[in-house]
């Protein structure tokens, strides 16, 4: 299975290569106040494909930071009841009252 995930990285990376050698051109891009910026084709895809994916990073992110955030709270809440039901119980006191007998003497 590691060979098939490194095999896949490797064709990922040729057909970025190739990509990239075959598109090498320089785009100009009009910024504010007539600033003219020459930049690479594939450095511009590769900067908006992280732009664009920094939102999805985000959210992820906070998603899985609520979700360590809840699971912490489920553990220790189980953790506090296992805790409650491993402990002895208080000692009862158990009274025990002897019978009074009364004795009634009859004239």
């Amino acid at each position: 299975m590691q060979f098939l995930k490194i095999l896949f990285w490797f064709l990922l990376a040729f057909i970025a290569a190739l990509f990239t050698y075959g598109n090498w051109k320089i785009i100009q891009i009009n910024l504010w106040s007539g600033l003219i910026a020459d930049v690479n084709l594939p450095l511009l895809l590769l900067v908006t494909f992280l732009i664009g994916l920094l939102p999805t990073y985000l959210y992820l992110g906070t998603v899985r930071w609520r979700l360590r955030q809840r699971l912490a709270t489920c553990e220790r809440m189980l953790a506090d009841s296992r805790a409650l039901a491993a402990a002895p119980a208080a000692p009862s006191v158990v009274t025990v009252e002897t019978p009074i007998v009364v004795e009634e003497r009859l004239a």
